[in-house]
């Protein structure tokens, strides 16, 4: 279905006009608010001819570079190489951001055309042999380049880029490390767009509202407003797989029968059927061991890793294991409460997966006195924005206002001017709702990152943030519940890791950090959400008005550890199935779901937990840039958890320890090593003690 079918006011989806570039946008300077991308003027016909020209202008670039007769150096090799993709870069990030918010047939098959050109540029400039050999006289000479630490930190990053991006691969194996990145290019684009297809595809249809016990009004408004909005199911309930909908069906839905056919419709996308994804998974895992091995590594994971903190698959193994075994041990605990609660429920019958968020939901109701419903009313979307903004300005003096006049690609998304002493030195996108062109889940990106521009003058960030929050209902807002405000606060992280940016080269920037270290700031937001002290300022009824009560704040700080059994080891098992895949050293076939769950018997997962996410819809690792990755979650909550310690020890706005984390995180980007980095901040080298026990893990 199309955009326009959908009645979204989408740019990149108006009727042709004229494709020459003179009328391109892409290639004209934007005379928009702070220069943002011209929506409204973008047409799906623009990006191609804006990407061969992006493409031709750094090709030219290169050949200067290359056909250089000075020695190379620095300022004649490095510099105009990190310049040399400014029009792709700005065709790039509205395309793939789009891509995953707005997407459409047309925009799919663009990306088809796309991608293979897009891939076959990156490999010819890594592979280029000349460049190379200039790129490494410079870094081979750094010591006689006078640099300043961010000089020499971009230096000694390009060059490994290069290395990393094929540049020693040997002359007769380079066709086919060609031909391997055109096709996990590809086939990583498909995998992505079968999860959305299989999600979209599915409706759970309920005319009966008897067997809709449990579901609160709200739940039920919103499935009835689904209902209607087709003539096939006017006058019932629909509910579909976007997690706004399925965790709180879940978690209160009474009729056990209605649980399991959502719960398997969820479980089993994209296994079989029009959208199977098993066959793109073999092929993705056997081409990234090939060309791991032809990078010199035995698995692809110790490929990634060399990139990373972790360095090595024997470390991340270890950081898994020290936490897996607690985590499992309380979910052991946590399910043979649950499991006495069913018996009691449906005799006979076992603790299933579907069974796990309602019992877990009835026993918090019972032991704490605490339920969604209770916290929802006091969270609505706009009391937690406000709430996050609030944090923002009580660290970093950052105050946030809304700019209705900046062009927006839906008519959903709000954008905000973020100033820093009356200065704005950043735009914000918020896109928060579902539709069907948006893929699951939540993230940050930027239309555009913060650098410095040749003559000096610092260029801000044009962030974006997507979600998808559940949706207005009726006359009531979109309210949240404590993993979505989390979510909120999470993303947020990210985006001040970009905001507050202070880096001279867009390639060191924000958060173009090692994967295991970029989770750091986002995860790190999250610490401040449910503060006593953070809940009174911003907390307040969506009706009344009147601050969340005392008794509520300490309902959720008593119940605060509840639940990380489940919630650590669905985590850890998909950490641990991501490196079960890369870490694999001869080519497989993968069998599913034999292989999951032989995995996932190894470590001992109970029967009634699943891995966070099942490979077929593991959009993380197959399409979403955390191949061998997963764990950085883990590893980065090492390092929040030990560094939101010195907040706890200090006061958690006190301005000296926000200033120092300001300065030598957020500001830094990747500027110099992590590690460097964070003991900077920390004075010593992170604790595992934190993380275990703000998890009640300990």
């Amino acid at each position: 279905m199309s955009i326009i079918a959908l009645g979204v006011v989408c740019g990149a989806c108006h009727k042709k006009e004229d494709t020459s570039l003179k009328d391109n946008p892409f290639m004209q300077e934007w005379n928009t608010p702070y220069g943002v991308p011209p929506f409204d003027k973008i047409k799906i016909e623009h990006y191609l001819p804006a990407f061969q020209e992006g493409m031709r202008q750094q090709n030219e670039w290169i050949e200067n570079i290359v056909n250089n007769s000075e020695d190379p150096t620095f300022g004649n090799t490095i510099i105009p190489l990190e310049y040399s993709d400014e029009l792709l870069n700005k065709v790039s990030s509205v395309f793939f951001n789009l891509l995953e918010c707005c997407n459409s047939e047309e925009m799919e098959r663009l990306a088809d055309t796309l991608m293979p050109l897009y891939t076959k540029h990156g490999d010819d400039i890594m592979l280029n042999d000349k460049l190379f050999k200039r790129v490494k006289a410079v870094y081979d000479n750094r010591a006689n380049e006078n640099l300043n630490p961010e000089q020499l930190r971009l230096l000694e990053e390009t060059y490994k880029g290069f290395v990393r991006g094929g540049a020693n691969v040997p002359v007769e194996k380079q066709a086919r490390f060609r031909e391997i990145n055109t096709k996990l290019a590809t086939l990583t684009q498909k995998f992505g767009n079968n999860v959305l297809k299989a999600t979209n595809g599915y409706q759970l249809v309920c005319a009966d509202k008897a067997r809709l016990e449990g579901l609160t009004e709200q739940q039920l408004q919103t499935a009835a407003e689904l209902g209607n909005e087709k003539a096939e199911t006017k006058g019932k309930y629909v509910f579909t797989l976007d997690m706004p909908t399925l965790e709180p069906f879940l978690m209160n839905c009474k009729d056990r029968d209605l649980r399991k056919e959502i719960w398997t419709a969820y479980s089993s996308r994209c296994l079989g059927g029009e959208f199977d994804n098993e066959k793109i998974i073999n092929e993705i895992v056997n081409l990234r061991l090939e060309k791991a091995k032809i990078m010199g590594y035995d698995n692809y994971a110790n490929y990634v890793l060399d990139d990373c903190m972790a360095k090595n698959a024997d470390n991340v193994y270890a950081l898994l294991n020290q936490v897996w075994t607690p985590a499992l041990a309380k979910a052991k605990e946590e399910a043979a409460l649950y499991q006495k609660m069913i018996a009691k429920d449906h005799p006979g019958a076992t603790l299933e997966p579907y069974d796990w968020r309602y019992y877990s939901e009835k026993l918090r109701k019972e032991k704490y006195d605490l339920n969604d419903e209770d916290i929802r009313p006091y969270f609505s979307l706009d009391t937690a924005r406000n709430g996050l903004f609030m944090v923002c300005n009580k660290l970093y003096g950052l105050t946030f206002q809304e700019n209705k006049d900046i062009p927006v690609y839906q008519e959903d998304v709000k954008v905000y001017e973020v100033l820093d002493n009356n200065e704005v030195i950043a735009i914000v996108y918020m896109d928060f709702f579902p539709r069907a062109s948006k893929r699951s889940g939540a993230w940050m990106t930027n239309f555009r990152e913060q650098y410095y521009t040749r003559e000096g003058e610092n260029v801000i960030p044009v962030v974006s943030l997507v979600f998808n929050f559940t949706k207005p209902s009726g006359d009531k807002p979109s309210m949240l519940n404590i993993d979505q405000v989390q979510t909120l606060f999470h993303e947020f992280g990210h985006a001040l890791h970009s905001i507050l940016s202070r880096c001279h080269y867009r390639s060191l920037s924000g958060t173009n950090v090692p994967r295991d270290y970029v989770e750091m700031p986002s995860q790190f937001m999250e610490h401040f959400a449910f503060e006593p002290e953070v809940l009174k300022m911003y907390a307040n009824h969506y009706k009344t008005g009147e601050n969340i009560p005392e008794a509520l704040v300490k309902k959720i700080e008593a119940a605060s550890t509840y639940g990380q059994g489940f919630i650590n080891t669905e985590l850890l098992a998909a950490s641990l199935l991501d490196m079960d895949y890369h870490t694999i050293t001869a080519k497989t076939e993968v069998k599913l779901p034999e292989f999951e769950d032989q995995q996932m018997g190894k470590i001992g997962l109970i029967s009634s937990i699943i891995s966070r996410y099942k490979s077929p819809y593991f959009q993380h690792i197959f399409s979403g840039g955390y191949g061998a990755g997963y764990y950085s979650y883990t590893w980065s909550a090492v390092l929040d958890n030990d560094a939101y310690e010195a907040f706890k020890e200090n006061g958690i706005f006190d301005q000296t320890t926000a200033t120092s984390f300001r300065t030598n995180i957020l500001e830094r980007g990747n500027t110099d090593d992590a590690m460097n980095l964070y003991m900077a901040f920390r004075g010593h080298e992170p604790s595992i003690e934190p993380l275990l026990k703000n998890r009640g893990l300990k």
